[in-house]
């Protein structure tokens, strides 16, 4: 989750659309010479920004954010977990996915 409320006036952005623009020049100019990665913080983070922001994000979690960590980074704060093995999770599953696991999300209850 991002702020884009603030990240728009940390980076004068009038608009969601210019931000959005701009943020696309800017990774296509980091990552254009094929050198570069990911970088963890903003990758395998659920929230980054304030501190009041990330503890906002982890309080309308409720449950889901439980043993999550609030961590101080370069440039802020971020709310993460520790990577649980995808492959110990789904060893013994080796099957299609079927209808069975489906949820139709425009359908109202």
């Amino acid at each position: 989750m991002i702020d884009y409320a603030r990240l728009q006036g940390l980076f004068g952005a009038g608009t969601y659309a210019e931000l959005k623009s701009s943020h696309r020049g800017w990774i296509e100019e980091y990552l254009g010479d094929g050198r570069k990665g990911r970088q963890g913080e903003w990758t395998d983070s659920i929230a980054v920004g304030t501190r009041a922001f990330i503890e906002k994000v982890k309080s309308l979690r409720g449950f889901k954010a439980k043993g999550r960590d609030i961590v101080k980074g370069d440039e802020g704060y971020h709310l993460r977990e520790e990577a649980a093995p995808y492959k110990a999770l789904f060893e013994a599953e080796k099957d299609d996915m079927d209808t069975e696991n489906t949820y139709f999300w425009d359908i109202n209850t």
